[in-house]
């Protein structure tokens, strides 16, 4: 099996020992993407809808720069700190997956990085 990570500019850097995604067997497996500004690395202020807006947005950077698009994606899964945010998410992130959507999990947490409310990672089929 090979391996290669995924990078962009687009999405927020690692701030520990991961990648944005890595490429394997024409999968990608995306990190987990919180509502980071990936020019400062600061979380977004302004609630749930900016936080999610900006988690899809880096999400959609990772998979073009791993040469795919939200129709390659074939698992999600979402991470909430409060599942009363859970109608606000899935409003967002359904504007951004295809038909059929993937399959996906939902699971409430205790807390993320950097204080964030959501936190999402892909699972797509290149090519």
């Amino acid at each position: 099996m090979t391996r290669s990570a995924v990078s962009t500019t687009r999405a927020p850097a690692a701030i520990g020992p991961y990648s944005q995604g890595i490429i394997a067997d024409g999968f990608l497996f995306s990190a987990g993407q919180a509502a980071l500004d990936p020019v400062t690395g600061a979380l977004v202020g302004g609630g749930i809808e900016p936080e999610t807006e900006r988690v899809m947005a880096s999400l959609t950077a990772v998979l073009e720069a791993a040469g795919g698009s939200w129709a390659d994606v074939v698992k999600t899964t979402i991470f909430l700190v409060d599942m009363a945010d859970f109608a606000t998410v899935n409003a967002i992130y359904g504007r951004f997956v295809s038909d059929p959507p993937p399959a996906r999990s939902t699971v409430g947490v205790a807390a993320l990085p950097k204080g964030a409310r959501v936190e999402i990672e892909v699972v797509a089929r290149l090519g």
